[in-house]
């Protein structure tokens, strides 16, 4: 065990703020200071006050040590970060001095990344010291902070120009009094909890701007340079973007920051105040946000960046019983508080999305969630390529989905259970048109949160719509993506496996030609397992890989006679259809055998590659039929013929060729628990003469030696084990997603698990990073449509898209329209606006991040606490907490009593 140090002990209880607490060797602040701190350096600091300004002679005369020595002795303590300085004096001279733990020294050592990353401890001296002076104070802090910690100072454009504001609440205030004297260094917080492993996905960077004296000291101590105006600027913007907050010092008073920082809720120290102990006067700013009901259309991006969980979505429909009252947090004023009241969890909390009644059900039922509303919206207002934006931040290819998507926004539609639902997918369309068909197309940025590439490689294996939409993320994050696919061409199952009636050819490699343009880098015609191991992408300098290969393979019926020659699955007969699209592949009458989706675009297929006649099996009734009913209404608008409640028996060959199908009578498909378990009967037979069958029952997995000395581990019905809200797999670089993790699923559940699969790869390639901690779950509930009260509406019908001249059995292309302009106004007027975004005025700390993000003029700040911009010394703090704890006192007592 080390022995006691004295003099640390000594100034460990210097410099602490704990009120009444005698410091020990188990406390931080004695072996975070022990860590680097020298004895010497101790004496030295110990002939010091705290938060004095006094220079070198001064400080050499009171401690007995030469003013060489003692000159030396400051340098090194001013570079492990235990001292700071200070020129703001009439002789403009420079002057040491002993910070505060916090904002100060703990946090200042945190900056000297070398330092923190060998002396590890010194990450939970600062976490710990931004929080244990806390502990008992915080309840009895007035709206402003009385001195203690940070000050959220708003985004400049969000502050209302027509109501009065004090000066200390802009930035450009504090930027012009510290005019050509900035400096950027490190954030120690978002360091500190890389160190601790408690990362968020908040990645360190260049992002704490120092002020005035600190611009000096962060660059003399090597933890910053300089910089001008126009980069601060810069950095501000970038950081609203991106979500981090403006916060300021805020222990000098009116007239004096030292630091403009801009802070990750899920890492930040400061911001946790107002979080973890649910006291927000600590760091709120004079403004709180209020929602437009009329404008607000629940697209959620408000949500996803405020720092504070205040913003939630909600509905702006009524009840039957009138408006939804939604809960407020408690607060501190009339109530005692202590650690009951606090919480923990505050991470994840403020990441749920909705309150607990529900919201859009467009929104909730979509497994990407994009903001339906907000698209429809936009595209009412001829806000095209806003639409389009708006989309992409959820789904990179709403062209694609345009053409092929289940619709399950549609499903869920509130104005269905008025009429028909919202067209909301035609409308999808129509605007991916407009900027397919624009001379210039949309390509996001491609830069992380420093405005730089990251260095990480990131491996993708898969070109199909999961891999690509995970691929895109990462990208606009800023990381280096390469995407191997063992086909000649990208695409997947959308280019291979869906014809071009429904999908064209020209729409995929459009969207793909914007993932080229982004810096994309496609290697086609390699098979990783066999052309190439994980293993040397590894050596390669990969560092996450992202498993995508979809279902490509199909699978058969067991049935006597399946392998003859013609008769194939659906997904290998669809891949040949797709690259050939030969309008004499197929002759004479063709069976198809199943009846999902993809066995109508089987059938489909087979009536335009010169099938005489196509005649479609299924085991299930009409009724539960699992195709799309607009899909089978197609078909049979075609002429295919449908057959339900038949299974086969046997394919009758002759000579290896297919001369008729034998079915039987199926009686039931599931069990009485719901499981697939067909029954038949075995009398009830029928036959159909045929020359070709195919198979299309289902898809399968083909793994071939991709996992090949890899820990990855495999369900039974060979998907791939991982973790459901990570994706990881046994093998922590390696995530999986799509159908290789669901089975077969819809294209739109693919995008989404891409998007999840991105933020995966990012936290983990940042090692000291949680890939669950403060992460947003995306987890909505839809509002009970049974319970609501609609008084008005527009009573137009659902419009109807048209169609392309030509006869659509007879051709592979695509005959389907999109609207136009006039259509997408008036069904965009049908839709009802169900949801809204509900903001909690106890939770909100008026950062104005959510004005930024929002698009539709529907969130705006109001001053309501003017006091929340007092600024007071950290010397004069009790000035300010006592007369304010005594208020609090008198409201506890007579709310007791009442």
């Amino acid at each position: 065990m080390a022995k006691e140090r004295e003099l640390i002990l000594k100034l460990g209880q210097k410099i602490t703020d704990r009120i009444g607490h005698k410091v020990t060797v188990e406390d931080p602040e004695y072996w975070g200071l022990a860590s680097v701190v020298t004895d010497e350096m101790a004496e030295v600091a110990l002939s010091m006050k705290v938060r004095v300004p006094v220079t070198a002679e001064q400080i050499a005369k009171n401690c007995g040590k030469s003013l060489k020595k003692t000159e030396e002795l400051l340098k090194e303590m001013s570079v492990i970060g235990l001292i700071e300085y200070n020129w703001e004096n009439p002789r403009h001279e420079k002057q040491y001095i002993l910070p505060m733990f916090v904002p100060g020294c703990a946090e200042f050592m945190v900056m000297n990344k070398a330092q923190v990353e060998e002396h590890t401890e010194i990450a939970d001296f600062f976490e710990q010291m931004s929080r244990l002076p806390l502990e008992k104070v915080t309840p009895m802090v007035p709206p402003g902070g009385a001195g203690i910690g940070m000050h959220v100072i708003p985004v400049e454009k969000a502050i209302p120009t027509e109501q009065k504001s004090a000066s200390v609440e802009h930035i450009s205030h504090w930027l012009k009094k510290y005019k050509d004297k900035y400096a950027v260094g490190l954030c120690s917080c978002r360091l500190q909890q890389r160190i601790r492993g408690e990362g968020t996905g908040d990645i360190e960077g260049e992002l704490c701007i120092g002020v005035g004296d600190m611009a000096d000291y962060l660059v003399e101590t090597n933890k910053g340079r300089y910089i001008d105006y126009d980069e601060v600027i810069e950095i501000l913007e970038r950081s609203e973007k991106n979500g981090f907050v403006h916060q300021i010092t805020n222990i000098d008073g009116q007239d004096k920051i030292f630091a403009i920082c801009n802070c990750a809720a899920g890492v930040c120290n400061a911001l946790r105040t107002s979080q973890l102990f649910n006291t927000p006067n600590m760091s709120r700013s004079a403004y709180r946000a209020s929602v437009d009901p009329q404008n607000c259309v629940a697209c959620g991006r408000c949500v996803e960046v405020c720092p504070a969980g205040a913003a939630k979505l909600g509905q702006k429909l009524c009840t039957k019983n009138g408006a939804i009252e939604y809960p407020q947090q408690e607060l501190p004023d009339t109530v005692k508080w202590g650690p009951e009241k606090w919480d923990p969890n505050y991470r994840d909390n403020n990441k749920i999305n909705c309150y607990d009644t529900g919201t859009a059900p467009c929104k909730t039922a979509c497994p990407a969630h994009l903001p339906v509303q907000g698209y429809v919206k936009m595209a009412a207002q001829g806000r095209y390529l806003d639409a389009l934006k708006l989309i992409k931040h959820e789904n990179p290819f709403p062209a694609v989905c345009g053409a092929i998507c289940n619709r399950r926004c549609e499903d869920a539609c509130t104005r269905g259970t008025i009429d028909e639902a919202v067209a909301i997918d035609e409308i999808k369309k129509f605007i991916a048109e407009q900027e397919l068909n624009s001379e210039q197309r949309y390509i996001p940025k491609t830069e992380n949160h420093e405005g730089k590439q990251f260095e990480e490689k990131m491996a993708v294996i898969g070109a199909g719509p999961s891999g690509m939409s995970a691929t895109y993320y990462l990208r606009t994050k800023g990381y280096p993506v390469t995407i191997f696919e063992k086909e000649s061409r990208p695409g997947g199952m959308l280019l291979n496996g869906i014809p071009s009636f429904r999908l064209e050819k020209s729409v995929i490699e459009a969207e793909i030609d914007v993932l080229r343009e982004m810096g994309v880098e496609f290697r086609c015609g390699i098979e990783v397992g066999k052309d190439v191991t994980i293993q040397q992408l590894r050596d390669e300098g990969y560092q996450a890989f992202y498993l995508a290969i979809g279902a490509q393979g199909g699978r058969k019926t067991g049935v006597p006679g399946e392998d003859a020659e013609s008769v194939m699955t659906g997904v290998e007969f669809l891949r040949k259809a797709n690259i050939a699209e030969d309008e004499r592949a197929l002759s004479g009458d063709t069976v198809v055998i199943g009846g999902g989706n993809v066995a109508i675009d089987v059938s489909r297929t087979a009536l335009r590659s010169g099938s005489d006649k196509v005649l479609q099996f299924c085991l299930e009734s009409r009724e539960i039929m699992p195709a799309a009913a607009d899909e089978i209404k197609e078909a049979e608008e075609e002429g295919i013929e449908i057959r339900n409640g038949w299974g086969p028996k046997e394919i009758v060959t002759e000579n290896d060729q297919v001369k008729a199908v034998v079915f039987k009578k199926c009686t039931s498909v599931f069990d009485e628990d719901g499981k697939f378990n067909p029954q038949y009967d075995e009398q009830e037979l029928f036959t159909v003469e045929c020359k070709n069958v195919i198979v299309s029952i289902g898809q399968s997995i083909e793994w071939g030696d991709l996992l090949e000395n890899t820990k990855v581990e495999r369900n039974k019905n060979n998907t791939a084990v991982a973790d459901s809200f990570t994706l990881q797999t046994g093998e922590p670089d390696i995530f999986v997603g799509g159908d290789v993790y669901t089975g077969p699923k819809f294209a739109i559940d693919a995008i989404a698990a891409g998007k999840e699969a991105c933020e995966s790869m990012h936290r983990f390639v940042h090692k000291g990073h949680s890939l669950t901690l403060g992460r947003d779950r995306r987890q909505f509930i839809e509002l009970d449509k049974d319970e609501i009260e609609i008084e008005t509406f527009d009573n137009a019908k659902r419009q109807i898209p048209g169609k392309k001249s030509g006869v659509s059995r007879e051709t592979f292309r695509d005959l389907r329209s999109a609207f136009t302009e006039e259509q997408v106004q008036a069904e965009a007027a049908r839709c009802l606006g169900c949801g809204a975004t509900i903001v909690d005025p106890n939770k909100c700390i008026g950062c104005g991040l959510c004005t930024v993000q929002c698009e539709f003029d529907a969130i705006h700040l109001s001053r309501d606490l003017p006091a929340a911009s007092n600024m007071w010394k950290a010397e004069d703090k009790l000035k300010a907490i006592l007369p304010y704890a005594a208020k609090r006192k008198i409201k506890i007592t007579f709310s007791k009593n009442k």
